[in-house]
């Protein structure tokens, strides 16, 4: 064998030799990555604030009140989304008084899950898919206010499986239908289908709230609301 092969075959080992290291380094920061992931949606889960709400009377699902009503609202939101949790906080209640309750509108949520795209555990779309399982067992408005009640910002970890299941456990779910529910991921495509539903209908930001099929902000729901109540 020639000084040129030698030389060829050592510098071909040497880049295999670096090559398998490479490969060894990327699949171990992977384990690390996988198990940090894991460990973080099975840590023990602390206190957490059980709201103190009505709900409205009315309810069936993902809406609330009556379907013939004269004006049909639809709300967009992320359950990650502060601007959805002021609205529940602050407006909500007079929306359910004043207007679901009393017959004159049919209020529908409709999540558009979008703040934990990218995250390892997105966030968002998994508080969705534990709310559609709970709506399974008729507790969605219920499960829902646990989730918002809760929140602490975005992909901040809140919302991990042992939480999400904690939820269910405190509403007296049967843990072992929502558990499964969950687990088997049964509504991850609703979830992206609701996604692409909302930027269908032109929503880019949340909440957005289509009155009568007309876009408004939550600022302007109780207005546009009126509006409609008066033609």
């Amino acid at each position: 064998m020639g000084k040129r092969e030698v030389v060829k075959r050592r510098k071909q080992q040497y880049e295999s030799k670096n090559n398998l290291t490479v490969i060894l380094i990327i699949a171990a920061f992977a384990i690390v990555i996988v198990g940090m992931v894991i460990l973080t949606q099975y840590k023990p889960v602390g206190d957490f604030i059980v709201p103190d709400r009505e709900v409205a009377q009315q309810r069936d699902g993902l809406t609330m009140g009556n379907p013939e009503a004269k004006v049909q609202v639809i709300e967009f939101a992320d359950f990650q989304c502060p601007g959805c949790v002021n609205y529940w906080d602050v407006l909500e209640p007079t929306i359910i008084k004043n207007y679901i309750d009393t017959g004159k509108v049919f209020f529908t949520y409709s999540p558009f899950s979008f703040l934990g795209s990218g995250q390892a555990w997105d966030e968002s779309s998994k508080a969705a898919e534990a709310a559609y399982c709970a709506s399974e067992q008729q507790k969605f408005w219920e499960y829902r206010d646990l989730i918002l009640a809760n929140h602490n910002g975005e992909n901040q970890g809140v919302y991990t499986r042992n939480v999400l299941l904690a939820y269910a456990k405190k509403l007296k779910l049967d843990m072992d239908t929502f558990t499964e529910c969950f687990d088997s991921e049964k509504y991850a495509q609703k979830v992206t289908d609701s996604n692409s539903y909302a930027e269908s209908q032109g929503i880019t930001y949340t909440p957005s709230f289509l009155v009568n099929g007309t876009i408004v902000n939550a600022a302007e729901l109780v207005q546009a609301i009126e509006n409609e109540l008066a033609k």
